[in-house]
């Protein structure tokens, strides 16, 4: 067991975890980052190469997190002295009377987000290789392109530990006893600080019992495809092909979205929206590939340049809240356990700014953002089951 009582343990070295310990640290907090497997790995939400960065959401408190969150990244970038994003632009298509897309638009033109609406007639001038569906419109958010996932966990990782913080992996957390100095069990050691804070991802349930509390959190298993280009470069980011999602595609009930042609040469990434539930340490035991089928119906209508059957099949997981929004909190018993939660598959580009909100919660400070879309209140009267 160790002696030291450190200001803050944060369990779960995932992106969100690894922004939280590079706030605590650059706030000169002694914090220890825990992390239950050998890093770096690929059994949560944080690993691959490549996430959409973007300021185009339907709801304007995202779009104002995502101002700074811009901000961070380019500090981040800055300070380790590795490339995070390019610019790419996002191209947004849905049904143009659809209240999804309108919400979007309205949103960027409220928030003065540099877009462009582009019309039917000239789309393909501005976009070749796309079908665009007939009664849908787009749009693009000139602001948006891709962060370099891996590269960015590693960045905060590495400044994080260059400012004194220590990271041990391979240390599965068993038990958590709250108090005024909390202690950490893991498999082999124990741990104290004054603060936790709980970035667990598909784990966030199981570590959230150990502390009496249930959250409304399911865990889907997401198929990440990647698709031919049948003229290699055609959906290149070197070509500046932009990202994209599908809203209400009419092959799937969730949204598509892709990225252009980069990490795997002449593979373009097209994903759904959405996966089959599952437990987190049970993940390589389903299979389910209707979602794959879907993209590639989609695929086959709306992007005539790529093979309609992925070459490569890799899996993410989700964690997701009944309303899609994150959780943000303070444990509602334990005022000096903090919780970040539910990122539900669009949470990558916030961590930055997640990172400081929930490093300003652990220390008791007032977060920078009105936290109450986040809050664990709004989950009272669901039950866990009833998802």
């Amino acid at each position: 067991m160790s002696s030291e009582v450190y200001d803050c343990i944060v369990i779960g070295a995932g992106i969100q975890g690894s922004c939280t310990a590079y706030h605590l640290a650059k706030n000169n907090k002694t914090t220890l980052l825990l992390e239950q497997f050998v890093l770096p790995h690929s059994r949560g939400s944080s690993h691959g190469q490549t996430r959409i960065i973007r300021k185009a959401y339907e709801q304007d408190f995202y779009t104002h997190m995502m101002e700074e969150s811009y901000e961070l990244w380019a500090q981040l970038e800055k300070e380790a002295g590795i490339r995070l994003f390019s610019r790419t632009g996002l191209l947004v298509m849905g049904p143009e009377d659809g209240k999804n897309f309108q919400l979007i638009k309205s949103s960027l033109q409220r928030n003065k987000v540099p877009s462009v609406e582009l019309q039917r007639h000239r789309f393909s001038q501005h976009i070749p290789n796309v079908n665009l569906a007939a009664g849908d419109g787009a749009l693009v958010d000139s602001t948006a392109g891709v962060l370099y996932a891996d590269r960015a966990v590693r960045a905060a990782q590495m400044i994080f530990q260059a400012r004194g913080g220590i990271i041990k992996d391979g240390q599965k957390v068993v038990h958590i006893q709250p108090g005024a100095v909390v202690t950490v069990t893991t498999g082999s050691d124990m741990y104290k600080a004054r603060s936790v804070v709980i970035t667990a991802g598909p784990w966030a349930s199981t570590l959230l019992s150990l502390t009496g509390l249930e959250l409304p959190l399911r865990v889907v298993k997401i198929n990440v495809c990647y698709w031919k280009e049948k003229v290699p470069g055609s959906y290149s980011i070197r070509n500046r092909f932009p990202c994209f999602i599908q809203l209400e595609p009419k092959e799937a009930e969730h949204d598509i979205y892709g990225l252009p042609s980069n990490e795997y040469p002449g593979l373009m990434k097209v994903c759904y929206h959405m996966g089959s539930e599952t437990d987190p340490d049970e993940r390589d035991g389903r299979m389910d590939r209707a979602d794959v089928d879907a993209v590639g119906c989609y695929i086959r209508r709306c992007f005539p340049g790529l093979v309609p059957v992925p070459a490569v099949v890799e899996s993410c997981l989700y964690t997701i809240t009944p309303d899609r929004h994150f959780v943000l909190d303070r444990h509602p018993a334990y005022s000096n356990i903090v919780i970040g939660a539910g990122f539900s598959g669009h949470g990558f580009k916030f961590s930055p700014v997640v990172g400081k909100v929930l490093c300003e919660l652990s220390m008791g400070q007032v977060p920078s953002y009105d936290l109450s879309p986040f809050s664990i209140r709004r989950f009272q009267g669901h039950r866990r089951s009833a998802l």
